[in-house]
């Protein structure tokens, strides 16, 4: 398929979006209503509005704006006997992504997959069968205007158990499994595929504050980070240098501008000592937790090297925040951290597809291979070796 036609379909996708917009936000109060108990973060993650549609019809021509990922030369080698090698770009194949109460993934990680050659099995979760089962309607009506098999992009309406199945004896031929869920879901696919898979692994990002900062920036990056709780890209653990000038001042105002957000701060005692706002939490399991929740936990460290070592052991290997007037200290924390997106100075809210500039994503990757971080169309691709010859044998 070339890149022209991948691309009509992708506008003519976004046109029905636009077309259709009532009737997606119909469908998407529809799951709401089924799933009342929902919590907020599940709930935040559900919903479907007139902005989260501009975001998708956004994505969507970004993508097609993109150069085609297929077909790209990494490498040429003309030998002396004339044999020609090259080494392309080529889709995987068949990509199964696994999620949970994210619509927009329905359109986004479509998008993705679809402009880099491959076919999408979309298996969301129960509480945005509505949603996601329109959104997929809509997808096949743009690929068959435009001539193409609409079997390009499917929706799997399967239960806990069929998917299990699934992931086990790879009924659909899958060549490439990303899962975006809990824990237990990634766990199970890792030990149970057949395929190679990709781990959209779990947020938990910290932020440090060096004793040499700009406080009150520090407090807007992470009142930013917390902004929106049921992302992965969320702030849940602040470090603070013990040397921080005015520390114990520096807690309270932290402290006083979350709780006015409603944001709950959780600590240790030795946090609870300086300000009695702060929840007392001694276990250092929390340290591990993704929140999904207006919860933020405070901590202090000796020196830059300890929030380094916490970091790289407690956090999801997502993202990773230091504030600091010091370009050396900088350096050193953005190197030494050990996870998929580093910052200084900056919020770690920037960690998405669309703000890196790679448009739609299907997933934020906190492994080190195939890829690292938001996966947008130029990293669905792997790569296959053509080589051209008259005849050459090998002595």
């Amino acid at each position: 398929m070339d890149s022209k036609l991948k691309n009509s379909v992708l506008f003519s996708l976004a046109e029905l979006l636009e077309a259709n917009r009532a009737k997606i936000m119909e469908a998407n109060e529809a799951d709401a209503r089924a799933f009342p108990d929902m919590d907020e973060s599940m709930m935040d993650r559900l919903k479907v509005d007139n902005n989260k549609i501009d975001g998708m019809i956004r994505s969507l021509n970004e993508v097609a704006a993109q150069a085609d990922p297929e077909g790209r030369v990494l490498h040429e080698l003309v030998r002396e006997d004339g044999l020609r090698v090259f080494n392309r770009t080529v889709p995987f194949g068949t990509i199964l992504i696994i999620y949970e109460s994210r619509p927009d993934v329905t359109i986004e990680a479509g998008a993705t997959a679809f402009k880099a050659g491959n076919k999408i099995l979309l298996k969301g979760g129960k509480e945005a069968y509505n949603t996601n089962t329109l959104l997929t309607e809509l997808w096949q009506n743009a690929l068959l205007t435009n001539g193409v098999n609409k079997n390009r992009v499917e929706y799997l309406s399967l239960s806990h158990a069929e998917t299990q199945q699934l992931i086990k004896e790879n009924t659909q031929k899958v060549d490439l499994i990303i899962p975006r869920g809990g824990e237990g879901l990634i766990q199970f696919v890792q030990e149970n595929a057949s395929v190679p898979v990709i781990v959209s692994g779990r947020g938990n990002n910290f932020l440090y504050i060096d004793n040499d900062s700009d406080f009150e920036m520090a407090v807007q990056l992470v009142l930013n980070g917390k902004k929106r709780i049921s992302v992965c890209n969320a702030i849940d653990k602040v470090l603070l240098n013990k040397n921080l000038p005015g520390l114990n001042a520096k807690i309270k105002e932290l402290t006083e501008q979350l709780t006015e957000k409603g944001i709950e701060v959780w600590g240790n005692s030795e946090v609870v000592g300086v300000d009695d706002r702060v929840k007392e939490e001694n276990d250092a399991a929390t340290l591990c937790e993704e929140y999904l929740a207006p919860k933020l936990y405070l901590a202090l460290v000796n020196e830059m090297e300890d929030a380094i070592e916490m970091i790289n052991f407690y956090s999801g290997g997502h993202t990773a925040v230091i504030v600091t007037n010091d370009q050396d200290t900088a350096d050193q924390f953005m190197q030494e951290v050990d996870c998929a997106a580093v910052y200084h100075n900056a919020s770690s809210r920037f960690t998405d597809g669309g703000q890196f500039g790679v448009g739609a994503e299907i997933a934020i990757s906190t492994q080190k291979l195939h890829f690292r971080g938001p996966l947008g169309a130029h990293e669905l691709v792997t790569n296959k070796w053509f080589v051209y010859g008259n005849g050459q044998i090998r002595e």
